[in-house]
């Protein structure tokens, strides 16, 4: 019998949004070890160093990049065609990179040594206007269905909506605007955000997706 892989994973972080999203997409089954970033359990960090999520112990490996627990999971089942565009896409590349690092210093700025929330908020707008011209003319990144794109990227740019929810909504990025909120809204998405026990305080493992 083939054991089930096992996925740290914790529920706010958009990495692990988008992990847990391929691999409810894909229907892989894995068993869920829900944890807090504050409190990580000896088990994952022995595993996976690091520290950060997710965490797939899968076939013998540790796969512990989201998007490579993504390709792990839609190359075994990918019923919506998510790979047949945008994988291994620049705009994945740029909004993991810039974008993030922007991100991180508008919404955290206060972590940061002279980071100014403005200035980042504006170079990180850049990413999301280039977003939106592309939107414009397609209902998703890559035209009518969703794809690896679109559910790699959107986590972070609910994140940037988050610092300011009044501010984004209010920005010259309608079509940004409107693909977030439909994705915001999928079942795919409200799927994968139910709370969960920790594992390290139940030692409860979550047949996942459910």
């Amino acid at each position: 019998m083939t054991e089930t892989p096992t996925l740290y994973s914790f529920r706010r972080c958009p990495y692990a949004m988008r992990a847990r999203m391929a691999i409810t997409a894909s229907g892989a089954p894995v068993a869920l070890r829900e944890i807090i970033l504050r409190d990580k359990p000896a088990e994952m960090l022995a595993a996976s160093p690091k520290g950060t999520v997710p965490v797939l112990l899968a076939d013998g490996r540790v796969i512990d990049e989201s998007i490579d627990v993504m390709h792990w999971a839609l190359r075994r089942n990918d019923p919506e065609g998510w790979l047949a565009a945008g994988d291994e896409d620049s705009l994945i590349t740029e909004a993991d990179g810039p974008f993030k690092h922007h991100l991180d210093r508008y919404k955290y700025a206060s972590r940061y040594d002279g980071a100014d929330a403005d200035e980042h908020r504006a170079a990180g707008m850049t990413f999301l206007q280039k977003l939106d011209a592309r939107l414009a003319q397609t209902e998703y990144l890559y035209g009518a269905r969703r794809s690896l794109a679109d559910i790699a990227i959107f986590p972070f740019v609910r994140q940037f909506r988050i610092a300011d929810p009044d501010w984004f909504d209010e920005a010259s990025i309608p079509h940004v605007q409107r693909w977030l909120k439909t994705l915001t809204c999928s079942a795919l998405f409200l799927s994968v955000m139910r709370k969960y026990p920790l594992w390290k305080e139940t030692g409860e493992e979550i047949p996942f997706p459910a």
